[in-house]
């Protein structure tokens, strides 16, 4: 695999470019003309032919730079599309809400951006853009209707090279006991958890309804931690039940974020002279990594 150079293209793209998403359909026609089609994946592939006009300082110390770095059409760069750089409505602030994250192993999930919504689907879903480059500082996550957030304690953390969220090792431990409250304080022995930390709580018997809920520790004592769920109203606790801060089976997980698409250039960048001192770069064709 080639090496990738986390930097942006470091001009903007001006008015008149162009770029369109290309999906990798094997399509068969028969004699009769009837079709049969075949998705390969469900990944679209961004193609951009963009124009440069500069100085011939900027030119070299810019655009021709970096296609030096990249050994051509060797290794990637980030690029930013001015109106699809977000999870939320293309450009709108990231929420920790906007997308649903995949699942790559215990405690681990992948970035992702599904596109097409506001109808129904074809059977096999939404065309999904893998975020690899995630712009580092906009990340959100959410597990749930909970926002993790990562202060006073860090919860989990993002990589901006492969958009990998990772969370904290588990914690998990049997609880004894839990308290009737507006926050509910929950009886777990000798732990090692901590105020900042989300909780999900499972297998409890008689307050059933607590069942499937995840809160956040607002204290802890030497055997309890208080956690945000308003139990006031429900069956008292007779036995029973774990409490763990990972994500847990059947639990949703979202993430909202800004992001790069990872690209290469496609073409060589021819240079035309246009005055003594300025330079155009004809049609540069720059096309996605599905895999960086």
């Amino acid at each position: 695999m080639a090496d990738f150079l986390e930097e942006r293209l470091p001009v903007d793209v001006r008015m008149g470019a162009s770029y369109a998403d290309e999906f990798n359909v094997e399509i068969t026609q028969t004699s009769g003309g009837a079709e049969y089609r075949r998705l390969v994946h469900q990944y679209p592939v961004r193609h951009f032919t963009i124009h440069y006009t500069l100085t011939t300082a900027d030119l070299w110390s810019r655009i021709i730079a970096l296609y030096h770095r990249a050994y051509g059409m060797l290794a990637g760069f980030r690029v930013k599309v001015k109106d699809d750089f977000s999870t939320n409505a293309n450009t709108a602030a990231p929420t920790a809400f906007d997308q649903p994250m995949i699942r790559l192993s215990a405690g681990v999930y992948q970035l992702q951006k599904q596109y097409g919504a506001g109808a129904t689907p074809l059977g096999i879903g939404l065309p999904v853009r893998t975020l690899f480059k995630p712009v580092a500082g906009t990340v959100k996550v959410a597990i749930g209707v909970l926002e993790i957030l990562n202060t006073p304690i860090v919860n989990w953390t993002v990589s901006t090279v492969t958009g990998r969220v990772t969370f904290a090792a588990n914690k998990g431990q049997a609880l004894t006991g839990i308290t009737k409250a507006a926050q509910a304080v929950v009886t777990v022995g000798s732990h090692a958890f901590a105020p900042g930390e989300y909780v999900y709580l499972s297998g409890v018997s008689g307050m059933t309804e607590i069942n499937g809920k995840r809160g956040l520790i607002t204290a802890v004592g030497g055997s309890t931690i208080t956690v945000a769920i308003n139990s006031t109203g429900f069956t008292t606790y007779t036995s029973g039940g774990t409490v763990n801060t990972q994500p847990q089976s059947g639990e949703a997980l979202t993430a909202g974020c800004e992001f790069d698409i990872p690209c290469r250039f496609n073409s060589r960048i021819d240079v035309q002279h246009v005055a003594l001192n300025v330079r155009e770069a004809g049609d540069i064709d720059i096309v996605e990594l599905l895999n960086p």
